[in-house]
């Protein structure tokens, strides 16, 4: 019996690009004769026609498989849901905007054949925004010293995983995931492939600064508690500063007293300065609480509306 490696796209309002990735992804996979296919593509509940757009293709190749969400459950639940129901011996995910070259595809399953069960594709050069690389350079190294695990930065979950990897997915139940963070949990050795990111041709990127943002702050609450920690030893450190500034003044004042001119500017600056580093940590303290919140309620991934070419 033939091993099967399965392919998985999340969309949302690709309408002008779903063709063509297909079109790609199946002609390199049509190099594999000993591996059957199958080809998932989970919509997010697109407000143009990809979903038509998709059906059209289903019902020309039925080893294409769509599931179709209720509503847009977020860039974060969508793809991890859709990853869960993949079938194969191995997953192949890569995103549905043509920024996911398909025709790395056979070095994935080359290092695959070669016994890694994590085969991930990175970035370190993309022709994006030169501005959101840097900055996604910042923040994975800032993520990668505060974690209690090495993550691999410049990874943005394009790649293949082993059904034994996601077997393990399946057993967390996690209603928020961080992928790439809780592949690195797991603590298989990954095989990194190095490519040069194209830069979007058709359609509108879906990330905005609340998306970026989201995944960001998930990647830390996630694997560290390095922030709430901060707060806890800042609050010890300046509670101890103003204590001694307190009584610096008190000192001075009753030394100089009739020289010594107390004035507004420190009480102002003292007070805005711990205003703001309490919000901050107040804001940081409310993320993990968020978090916490998230999986108690134990809700669903996604809904999903339809399922095509399902057995």
């Amino acid at each position: 019996m033939k091993k099967k490696i399965s392919v998985i796209s999340p969309c949302y309002n690709e309408e002008s690009n779903v063709q063509e990735l297909y079109s790609r992804v199946v002609e390199v996979l049509s190099r594999y004769p000993q591996y059957d296919f199958e080809y998932l593509f989970i919509d997010n509940a697109s407000t143009d026609s990809t979903v038509d757009r998709l059906k059209e293709i289903a019902a020309s190749d039925k080893r294409v498989k769509i599931i179709v969400n209720t509503r847009n459950f977020g860039h974060i639940r969508s793809p991890y849901w859709g990853i869960l129901q993949t079938s194969g011996n191995a997953t192949i995910y890569l995103a549905s905007d043509l920024q996911d070259p398909p025709e790395l595809i056979p070095q994935f399953i080359d290092e695959w054949e070669k016994g890694y069960k994590v085969v991930l594709a990175v970035k370190p050069v993309s022709q994006g925004n030169p501005i959101m690389q840097r900055l996604r350079k910042l923040y994975y190294r800032v993520l990668d010293g505060i974690s209690n695990i090495s993550l691999i930065r410049d990874c943005t979950g394009f790649g293949l995983y082993d059904k034994v990897v996601l077997d393990k997915l399946r057993e967390i139940h996690d209603p928020y995931p961080y992928l790439r963070g809780l592949i690195c949990e797991l603590g298989y050795e990954a095989k990194l492939i190095p490519f040069v990111q194209p830069r979007r041709l058709r359609g509108l990127s879906k990330n905005n600064f609340y998306t970026l943002y989201d995944i960001a702050m998930l990647g830390i609450v996630s694997h560290s508690l390095v922030p709430i920690r901060i707060a806890a030893f800042a609050g010890f450190i300046l509670g101890g500063m103003s204590l001694l500034v307190a009584m610096a003044f008190l000192v001075l004042k009753l030394i100089y007293w009739d020289s010594f001119p107390m004035g507004m500017a420190p009480v102002i600056i003292g007070l805005f300065f711990l205003s703001g580093m309490q919000m901050l940590f107040i804001g940081m303290l409310g993320e993990y609480i968020g978090s916490i919140h998230t999986y108690i309620q134990n809700r669903p991934v996604v809904v999903e509306r339809e399922r095509i070419n399902f057995e």
